[in-house]
């Protein structure tokens, strides 16, 4: 069951890369992540959407200090850990990466993959009772003892992903970045996948960012919804509040974009279709990032950045025009 009590925290997180502009020593950034905040509770499923280049893989691997912060804090169970060793918290906060294909070493075995954390942080006590922890995940994640000495080209996609679970669960982790697991997947495969996830929350009281760019997938498994657009929050709700009373306008574009099974309902939903492409994270546009593609915009939105507030309880949104936005 999930309690109110906050697992992550990150508070105005920044995170910049260099860039080299067109002119010779002209130093540019790309402001992948910019003043983000948000915090997941115990138990908790946060869903992240965007379109591709949003920052929010960025945010989920930064957050993990993968990347070092450009600026902000990162709570994790009420210690800030923004600049301290990981090593400790490696243990208790891991990823499962996008790409099941570049994610494993081709030339480690499946049990030698899923072995090397609990080799790492030294917790197994001798060879038999790490075999049996390494046969015991695999077997959480739906794959059997002939698995572990096969090489990852010998499995299907699906497959590997499975591994890459059974690898972040190697060291009982509190908290994981779930960075697009199932995007690389066939369709048919997703759904287990997102169930399997689903079971091993609840079997292991997890707690996950789930980043992903299709909402209908986050909006079945996450209990809140943040969208990101070119590096910034834009709207962050309940999950069923912000699939039927979204307030932002690339969010209700996202959520028309949404395939509905029933055919009549289908015909009398209307699509938003955003004109235009999301401008370069180099030159963002001033003011508000969307206006170049918002029906709303006017003066102000490219004078003035709308501010990220609380429009109702647990409702957060970021916008100048949220009284005209049907």
């Amino acid at each position: 069951m999930m309690e109110d009590k906050k697992l992550i925290e990150v508070q105005h997180l920044k995170q910049y890369f260099p860039v080299n502009g067109e002119k010779l020593f002209e130093k540019k950034v790309v402001k992948a992540v910019d003043d983000v905040s948000f915090y997941i509770n115990k138990g908790e499923t946060l869903g992240l959407v965007g379109e591709s280049g949003c920052g929010k893989t960025t945010a989920g691997r930064t957050l993990l200090r993968l990347y070092e912060p450009t600026g902000g804090k990162i709570i994790y169970d009420g210690t800030d850990i923004t600049h301290v060793n990981m090593l400790p918290y490696r243990r208790k906060m891991q990823i499962v990466f996008q790409d099941p294909y570049a994610s494993l070493d081709p030339r480690m075995t499946v049990g030698d993959i899923v072995g090397e954390a609990i080799d790492i942080h030294h917790l197994a006590a001798n060879k038999n009772e790490r075999r049996d922890r390494i046969v015991e995940l695999l077997s959480l994640v739906g794959l059997n003892t002939e698995h572990a000495n096969r090489y990852p080209h010998e499995f299907s996609g699906g497959q590997r992903q499975r591994v890459g679970i059974a690898r972040a669960l190697a060291v009982n982790p509190e908290f994981i970045v779930c960075d697009e697991p199932i995007s690389a997947l066939d369709v048919s495969i997703q759904a287990q996948v997102v169930n399997m996830f689903e079971e091993l929350q609840e079997r292991m009281g997890l707690t996950y960012l789930f980043i992903a760019h299709n909402l209908s997938v986050v909006k079945h498994i996450s209990n809140r919804i943040g969208v990101m657009y070119l590096g910034k929050l834009v709207e962050l709700a309940d999950s069923y509040e912000l699939t039927f009373n979204s307030v932002h306008p690339y969010t209700r574009s996202l959520i028309s974009a949404i395939p509905v099974a029933d055919p009549e309902t289908s015909r009398n939903t209307q699509r938003i279709v955003l004109e235009g492409d999301v401008p370069s994270p180099v030159n963002p546009p001033s003011g508000c990032r969307f206006r170049t593609r918002c029906p709303y915009a006017d003066e102000r939105c490219a004078a003035e950045e709308p501010k990220f507030k609380e429009i109702s309880s647990g409702h957060f949104a970021a916008c100048h025009h949220l009284d005209r936005v049907k």
